[in-house]
């Protein structure tokens, strides 16, 4: 049994190593592997990501640098052992040029030993704990970190009037980082947290959590849940009368995520959250690109989710363009480090060193706005690194 393992193993690292070299071989088509949760809990994320990706690519035609760009969407459900035979059988059988997606982060680090093997870049354009890109040297990231998100929240809380706060995340990587990083800068800054909880990824019940926190009486409780829990979140914080019993709401952007935000209703108001992205953005790139999206999707507003994958798909595009399709893995990566451009969400650009994102943290609230539920921005935190990578 061990030895038909070990075959097994060393025959799929021959497989990638094998691939790597048949990319190189196919003169005129460029394919981009996305592997995205399209069903299941995580849904809204797939939907999103695909719908940027194929406007992007609407916009900017499907021929770059002599290539015909086609996009391969494949459904991996958030199951972390299905995103990875998923890249595999991309890698080897569809010789994709680039990997891309990743709708959580066990899918992401689940494919790291692919993209190294193999040569190939991988996107992340979702998942958002801050190890992710020191899993494999070809992980590049356009979406965003929890540290970058939750260090700046904490740095606003404490100078308006909440010291005491009870944490409730996700119990995966992302909401330890969440959980981390605004308990490390708050208590910095003066504050405290008297409960950090955590509650289980798969099939969430808030009810017990949130009854525990209207119990302690925080000045507000600080949340991050991954895309699509959000609303479930709000709509049990305001059953148990939690913001008339004055405690606040506060959270990474994911909870009051654009994609939901509308249906969350008049008690979502006032809610603040940090984030690299709003829909009601107020730049000229913004504007554009929201317009652009509802037209393409049946009048769907894109969210954080939606501009990660928009950008992600510029970075690629940007990264052939320079190599001309020449040079395999290791050329696009080093053309896609240090990308430099204005995104929809305002500047950003790739750490050539961390191969992060680095980009403006905004400060948003909640209100009402032409008969809608915006994140308006009230404050922002420039150029702001992934805090895990700078110790």
């Amino acid at each position: 049994m061990m030895q038909k393992r070990f075959f097994l193993k060393t025959t799929a690292v021959a497989a990638l190593a094998l691939a790597a070299g048949h990319v190189l071989a196919q003169d005129n088509v460029f394919k981009i592997g996305l592997i995205l949760p399209m069903t299941g809990q995580q849904a809204t994320t797939g939907r999103q990501i695909e719908a940027a990706a194929r406007l992007y690519m609407a916009q900017n035609g499907d021929m770059v640098a002599g290539k015909k760009v086609q996009l391969i969407v494949k459904d991996d459900t958030s199951i972390p052992d299905v995103t990875k035979r998923l890249a595999q059988e991309l890698v080897v059988n569809e010789k994709v040029n680039v990997l891309a997606g990743f709708g959580i982060t066990p899918s992401a680090l689940a494919t790291a030993s692919i993209a190294t093997q193999s040569k190939t870049p991988q996107v992340v354009m979702a998942a958002a704990t801050s190890s992710i890109t020191e899993a494999s040297p070809y992980i590049v990231r356009t979406s965003f970190t929890l540290p970058q998100a939750s260090v700046s929240l904490a740095e606003w809380a404490p100078k308006n009037g909440i010291k005491k706060v009870v944490s409730l995340v996700s119990d995966y990587g992302p909401g330890i980082d969440a959980e981390k990083y605004f308990k490390e800068r708050l208590i910095l800054n003066g504050g405290q947290v008297i409960e950090s909880l955590r509650v289980p990824l798969r099939n969430p019940d808030f009810a017990p959590f949130l009854q525990k926190v209207r119990d302690l009486k925080p000045d507000a409780l600080f949340v991050f849940v991954p895309s699509g829990a959000g609303a479930a979140v709000m709509k049990q914080f305001l059953e148990r009368g939690m913001d008339k019993a004055g405690i606040r709401l506060i959270g990474t952007g994911d909870v009051t995520d654009d994609d939901q935000l509308n249906d969350m209703g008049d008690g979502a108001i006032g809610v603040v959250t940090s984030h690299h992205y709003s829909a009601a953005h107020p730049s000229a790139v913004n504007k554009k690109f929201v317009e652009a999206f509802g037209k393409a999707n049946k009048g769907m507003r894109p969210n954080f989710m939606a501009v990660g994958g928009y950008d992600g798909m510029r970075v690629i595009y940007e990264a052939l363009k320079v190599t001309k399709g020449q040079g395999g893995g290791d050329a696009l990566l080093a053309a896609m480090k240090g990308q430099i451009f204005e995104s929809p969400r305002g500047p950003m650009f790739i750490d050539a060193q961390t191969r992060d994102v680095v980009q403006n943290i905004y400060l948003r609230k909640v209100e009402r706005k032409d008969g809608q539920l915006y994140n308006v921005e009230f404050d922002v935190i420039k150029d702001v690194k992934d805090p895990g990578k700078t110790k």
